[in-house]
């Protein structure tokens, strides 16, 4: 089958390297002018690890490992007072995720074609294909299309809806940066928690820098979509006064060339799919990043779709309907997780 795939992070290439392998053309198209280099450390858990072997990689991601040693906790004037074991954070492996998308890149950019600095912005489909327009490029005809551009999807957008039907907000918001590593860490991380506010700061492979997050309390995602003015503006009213370092935090938000923003958000759906179009990932089903499992579940994902699609001769209803009836009871726990781990930081 001819298939486009939205998204180029993590489901969408690790789904095009899949499909190509079980003799399918795929085309893969991302807004982004080149692949993203900004995003935390991701980590891997459980049967993310049949993924990564499936898909020819796990040695090579293992050679990216972050190899953190644990998280200093901090009370509210920076002084420990504990500590998390590594794998708290850190999975059974991380590795940056920039290493990851470039890894998954390089074993699939001879497979499949990917077309960046575009984006899909029009779906129609009958019993015979999707009809798909481009903000650039020609408008062109699929036999599926996939839904692995994110939270924000475009894909679920057109057609499943909105969305504020789609999205619910956990409570939390926060930005990712690099800084330097003005914590002296050494393959650590530290956590400092004070009235609705955290920080959590961890350095692996460079000794001079460390990655950064400001997360606080909030009342909706809108950070997420606003200009980075505006997001720093606001990040700097809802820390104010936090004391500790991060008043110089905020000045290195500021300086930062890699800055992330990304709000507690989950994704629920009354399915996965409509016709020829299926969401793969966060599109379809994030369970938010303080659940520490949307790359597991991105990757498990999207070997669990491939493998559906190979095994039912051809008929995409009956593969998209197995896909979703098999994952559903993980997506639930993992969500469920992900509900808990915001409330542990503070959220409402």
């Amino acid at each position: 089958m001819k298939v486009l795939i939205s998204g180029a992070s993590v489901a969408g290439p690790a789904l095009a390297f899949l499909l190509h392998r079980d003799g399918h053309e795929v085309t893969v198209v991302e807004r982004a002018p080149a692949l993203r280099d900004s995003g935390y450390a991701v980590d891997f858990r459980g049967a993310a690890f049949e993924a990564l072997a499936d898909l020819g990689i796990l040695e090579e991601v293992r050679g990216h490992a972050t190899g953190m040693r644990g998280t200093d906790l901090l009370d509210a004037g920076g002084n420990r007072v504990g500590e998390l074991p590594a794998e708290h954070f850190a999975g059974e492996l991380e590795v940056p995720k920039r290493d990851l998308t470039r890894i998954l890149h390089a074993h699939t950019a001879q497979k499949v074609r990917y077309v960046f600095d575009d984006s899909v912005n029009a779906i129609e489909q009958d019993a015979d294909g999707v009809r798909v327009g481009f903000e650039r490029a020609a408008p062109d005809t699929y036999d599926l299309v996939v839904g692995a551009d994110g939270i924000y999807s475009v894909v679920r957008r057109l057609v499943f809806g909105p969305h504020s039907e789609a999205i619910r907000h956990l409570g939390l918001s926060g930005v990712g940066f690099t800084a330097p590593n003005r914590l002296g860490l050494d393959h650590r991380g530290a956590l400092w928690q004070s009235s609705g506010r955290a920080v959590y700061a961890f350095s692996a492979a460079d000794p001079e820098r460390m990655s950064v997050s400001l997360s606080f309390a909030s009342d909706s995602p809108k950070l997420d979509l606003l200009d980075r003015a505006e997001q720093e503006r606001i990040t700097g009213e809802r820390m104010a006064g936090a004391g500790w370092i991060v008043p110089r935090l905020l000045d290195d938000m500021s300086a930062a060339t890699d800055l992330y923003v990304s709000s507690a958000c989950q994704v629920h759906l009354d399915r996965w799919s409509e016709g020829r179009v299926v969401l793969l990932g966060d599109a379809g089903y994030c369970a938010a990043p303080t659940s520490g499992m949307g790359t597991s579940q991105a990757l498990i994902g999207a070997r669990t779709l491939a493998r559906h699609l190979a095994g039912s001769g051809g008929d995409h209803t009956k593969a998209f309907a197995a896909y979703e009836q098999e994952l559903r009871p993980y997506v639930a726990e993992n969500q469920e997780t992900g509900r808990e781990g915001a409330r542990s930081f503070g959220a409402h």
